[in-house]
């Protein structure tokens, strides 16, 4: 009977709470930043709510993935007019998010949205407005290339694609410069680091406002998902390290003005791009010269016995994540005579803001 009584009392409590702060949603809700073009839904307002509307006359159910909202997901309410709508239970982290709208039962891509490759697929995508959005906004300085270019590799028995960033003035000077391969994460591909990074824009902003000297990126399909998630490890690196080192790094050097030397010649990876980054700069570090570890693990003294110094290692992740054993691995680097940081995202979890903010310190910390 107690355990009825204290049920009920929860679950008024719950309600009760919810209704709470329902009722505190401001009422400035705009359109996402990511929206299609001319599409009002889904927005976001000031508190970092978001708000969808859904058509689907015959629907029995709408609802917004899980991480929009938690339990579940959010669910939508049917309108008179055919239209579901609901807003978030609580405000979201700030940055970028992935999501998809399930209605009874099926799959699918809220129409309003952009699509982002991400989870193995196309999926909506949703930008919470970030306080410090500012270095990696899209402003009036001179802007970079990202250009495509499908590279031969003998080794799959096909071209593969990739995507290069070249700095402001590259096309019109003689120039070289350093090179940084930044890899994707899991379920994602080589599309991710410029569309939902924004790692050219990062890297013009920088650039203008003197922050670093002007250096290459480039990002290709790790293989990652190859491999079914959850049984990370049973990918083989094999492959990709292949892929990487003997056909792409001479492909980038041989058609592009780059410094071709370890030292001007960084890689690094968010996720499960950083357990690639951590295997091959230890399986070759005579390639590649500093390394970046974003929410993809650390490295530690020992990982360089008997093995070429690093010139400059970053480690990082989200507050949400597990800043103790970043903290933790970069003391112990730095104690063992390595030049190392470690950079906690406040706020935030395993996201892109996460991997934009490290980006951007890590940028300046590269090639010095």
């Amino acid at each position: 009977m107690k355990k009825n009584v204290l049920k009920i009392a929860l679950s008024t409590l719950f309600t009760a709470s919810v209704v709470w702060a329902q009722a505190q949603i401001a009422e400035d809700f705009k359109p996402s930043v990511m929206n299609q073009p001319g599409q009002e839904y889904p927005m976001v307002n000031s508190q970092g709510y978001a708000r969808f509307k859904i058509l689907a006359p015959a629907a029995d159910s709408v609802k917004v993935s899980l991480g929009l909202g938690g339990r579940g997901g959010t669910r939508l309410k049917k309108n008179a007019d055919g239209y579901w709508e609901g807003t978030t239970e609580g405000p979201m982290d700030e940055g970028f998010h992935y999501y998809n709208v399930n209605i009874d039962g099926g799959k699918f891509n809220d129409p309003g949205a952009k699509n982002y490759y991400g989870s193995i697929r196309w999926e909506s995508g949703i930008e919470i407005p970030a306080k410090d959005q500012d270095f990696y906004a899209l402003k009036n300085v001179p802007h970079g290339h990202v250009q495509q270019v499908l590279f031969p590799s003998p080794s799959t028995g096909t071209s593969r694609r990739a995507f290069v960033y070249t700095p402001p003035g590259y096309e019109k000077g003689k120039q070289k410069y350093p090179v940084l391969y930044l890899q994707h994460g899991w379920g994602e591909d080589e599309t991710a680091w410029m569309n939902q990074g924004h790692a050219n824009l990062i890297m013009d902003n920088l650039i203008a406002e003197g922050k670093i000297k002007p250096f290459i990126i480039v990002n290709t399909y790790g293989m990652t998902n190859e491999v079914k998630f959850g049984k990370i490890r049973e990918f083989d690196i094999k492959p990709f390290q292949t892929v990487l080192v003997d056909e792409l790094v001479p492909y980038v050097d041989s058609h592009f003005r780059t410094i071709a030397t370890r030292e001007k010649r960084a890689m690094a990876g968010l996720s499960m791009g950083g357990m690639e980054t951590k295997t091959i700069t230890l399986n070759k570090p005579e390639v590649f010269g500093s390394f970046g570890l974003l929410s993809g693990g650390t490295y530690a003294p020992a990982d360089f016995k008997d093995k070429i110094k690093p010139l400059y290692i970053h480690l990082s992740c989200g507050s949400k994540e597990r800043p103790d054993g970043i903290r933790k691995a970069t003391e112990e680097l730095k104690a063992a005579g390595f030049n190392a940081d470690g950079y906690i995202s406040e706020g935030t979890a395993h996201e892109f803001l996460s991997w934009r903010r490290a980006l951007y310190q890590m940028a300046q910390k590269l090639f010095k």
